[in-house]
């Protein structure tokens, strides 16, 4: 016999098995113990086979009844267990469908980030292109030819928002026209609207995978995003639905509320 391996025991696990067990045995004995005093084994033996039957019936009620009584208590016993076990298992299996949501999440946000920096890209160009159009040579002539090449490098040293900052920062002065900046030709009317529809899947994209807002405030906040919203306001032909982004009033007003509650 492995001394490493555990000894078997072979009584019943549960207590109240082994109680039954037990009074069990201690009612043959009292039924010997009767038979013996008040009926004796040679007559009890005699006996007509209906009058034994209805002794044995008698004899035997009891444990009958307390095998009864206590196979219902250990089933019982063995269905809380098994509700036990089910919760559990709900309780894990939630576990990994809010592990499996947090990692596809995760996953969208990835894609997300890597989709992004390529539009960002994409609209700082566009951008460039309507700065041109409307700043350079072939518009009202802001900028010359070797300042605008100057910018390209910035953008082109990873400043993707370079042109759509000097577009915000032209001012509101009365010798700025925003409207014809944006739609005077039909050049920068296309360009504008190719920087919006680019931003507005941009967007649609971060929706998808943001779940306070937070990207969603980023973009908007971004010098795309501020120059987008005044593209979409000054559309001549357009009513754009309003980008929801978070109420730092409404954000503000919850949060105190919380507070004052706890």
């Amino acid at each position: 016999m492995n001394p490493e391996e555990p000894t078997r025991s072979y009584l019943p696990q549960d207590w109240r098995i082994l109680f039954a067990l037990i009074l069990t045995a201690l009612w043959f004995v009292f039924l010997a113990i009767y038979i013996a005093r008040n009926v004796g084994w040679g007559q009890f033996m005699d006996l007509p086979i209906d009058e034994m039957g209805a002794f044995l019936e008698g004899a035997f009620a009891f444990l009958a009844f307390l095998w009864l009584v206590i196979g219902l208590f250990i089933q019982q016993s063995v269905l809380a267990e098994n509700n036990e076990e089910l919760r559990r298992n709900n309780l894990h299996s939630e576990k990994q469908t809010q592990a499996i949501a947090a990692t596809e999440l995760n996953a969208r946000q990835e894609t997300f980030f890597k989709i992004s920096e390529a539009t960002r890209r994409q609209l700082g160009a566009i951008s460039g292109l309507l700065f041109i159009s409307s700043q350079g040579p072939v518009g009202n002539e802001a900028y010359s030819s070797d300042q605008i090449a100057e910018i390209w490098k910035q953008f082109a040293n990873n400043d993707a928002e370079v042109f759509s900052r000097l577009f915000l920062t032209m001012g509101a002065g009365p010798d700025i026209d925003y409207l014809d900046l944006f739609f005077g030709t039909e050049i920068r009317k296309r360009h504008t609207e190719n920087f919006i529809v680019g931003f507005d899947r941009l967007i649609k994209l971060a929706e998808d995978c943001d779940t306070d807002n937070i990207i969603l405030d980023s973009l908007i906040y971004s010098a795309h995003g501020l120059l987008n919203v005044r593209m979409r306001e000054l559309h001549p032909d357009v009513k754009f639905e309003e980008i929801n982004i978070t109420d730092s009033k409404t954000y503000l007003e919850n949060l105190i509320q919380e507070q004052t509650r706890n």
